[in-house]
Order: structure tokens, then C-alpha cells, then sequence
């Protein structure tokens, strides 16, 4: 059987930083020979958990959300891969709120209310991808720690967890259209032609080792 990647962006912005290191990491697991999905949240119509409970019923699949709306198929998918990578932007110190909406529900449906153990047998190794306008030395301060805790959450998934943090990205194309006086133009265009292009290759590096992780391993 062959290997599966999904990945998802849970940024609003397609074709921006997060989505660019998420596409790298994608054209790395399909050059180790993986099937990937690559898939826009923010395209997708959905809430966080309603605590329907429809998960907890006796006898009932496991590991599935049972609301119907566009999300739930995509739980399904992240169950039944061998590798996730997902992207967000710090948004006001925190992932963005469809990154929480997802962590929620897949969170919930895999979780015991007899015991609180986790109903997940498998393995789904994770590269979590974080962009932002901070600088390294404000996220080592100030983000960090909180980062780390947020893609802990991820071992839900019982693989190996990569957190793969980006930083001092570009905001946008042109910084003079735009009221951000608070930020070195000439510094954020320099850090993204210094910076972003290895951050790139260091994607891509982890798409192909985390799909050639699961060489020989049975699902």
C-alpha cells in the first residue's frame, strides 16, 4: 500500500508564506513516492466542536466526526494517513482560529470519555509549520514555549512531531502601499531573501524524510 500525506493550510492567505512551505514540504513527500492531498481550510465550510456527543455514542465508529459539513471528511483523512503537515501564522501571539477549529475536532473524536485515553491505534508522523513576522529572538522570548506545547498536542497522532517554526517573514509584496511604519522594509525584504529560501529547502527535506519514515511500517 502506498504512503499518504495530507496537508493542510490553515492560513487565510493561498499562495503566501505558510502555503509556500507547505507546498514545498507536499513536493517533497511526492518525490519520496507518497500521495498528497493538499488542502485550504479557509475554503472549507466549518465550525469548531458543537459537543453534538455523536462521537461518544456506544457502538459507533470511532476516530470519526459525525457532523456533516466539509471538515469531516478531512478528520477522516488525517486518521487514515501516514504523515500530516500543516501550516499556520501566528495571529496575535496564537495559531489562526481555523487551525483551533481543527485541532478541536480531531482532538475530541479520538478521545475516551471512559478513561480519557486516546481511541487512535495508528501512526501519523506531523511537520507543523509556523510563520511569522517575529523576529527569532522575540519567538525564542516569547512564542516559543507555547508553540512547542501546541504541537504536542499533535502526538495525539502517535508519530514523531517536527515543529518547524519560520520567522521575520514578509508581510507583503510592497510595504509602501501599506500604514506599517512599524516595520524596516529594506530589513523584512532582506531576512526573506536570506531566510525563506533555506526555510524552503528545509521543507521539502522534511516532506521526503517523514514519508521515507514510514518505508516498511504497517499502518
Amino acid at each position: 500500500m502506498g504512503m499518504k500525506t495530507i496537508v493542510l493550510n490553515a492560513s487565510p492567505r493561498k499562495n503566501w508564506n505558510t502555503a509556500k512551505l507547505l507546498k514545498a514540504a507536499a513536493d517533497g513527500a511526492s518525490k519520496a513516492g507518497s500521495e498528497v492531498e493538499y488542502i485550504n481550510l479557509y475554503d472549507l465550510d466549518f465550525k469548531g466542536c458543537r459537543s453534538c456527543m455523536l462521537c461518544k455514542r456506544k457502538g459507533v465508529e470511532r476516530c470519526h466526526c459525525y457532523w456533516k459539513d466539509d471538515l469531516s471528511p478531512v478528520i477522516d483523512s488525517i486518521f487514515a494517513a501516514d504523515t500530516l503537515f500543516i501550516g499556520t501564522p501566528i495571529y496575535l501571539g496564537r495559531p489562526t482560529s481555523a487551525y483551533f477549529a481543527l485541532l478541536e475536532r480531531l482532538h475530541f473524536c479520538a478521545l475516551s470519555y471512559d478513561d480519557y485515553s486516546n481511541y487512535f491505534k495508528g501512526k501519523v508522523n506531523v511537520g507543523m509549520f509556523v510563520t511569522m513576522n517575529a523576529t527569532r529572538e522575540f519567538y525564542d522570548k516569547l512564542y516559543k514555549e507555547k508553540f512547542e506545547a501546541y504541537a504536542d498536542e499533535l502526538k495525539q497522532l502517535n508519530g514523531e512531531v517536527y515543529l518547524c517554526p519560520c520567522f521575520n517573514t514578509l508581510q507583503v509584496a510592497d510595504y509602501s502601499k501599506f500604514n506599517m511604519g512599524g516595520f524596516d522594509a529594506e530589513d523584512k525584504k532582506k531576512a526573506n531573501e536570506e531566510l525563506f529560501p533555506a526555510d524552503l529547502q528545509k521543507a521539502f527535506d522534511l516532506g521526503m524524510k517523514l514519508s521515507r519514515m514510514h518505508d516498511g511500517d504497517e499502518k
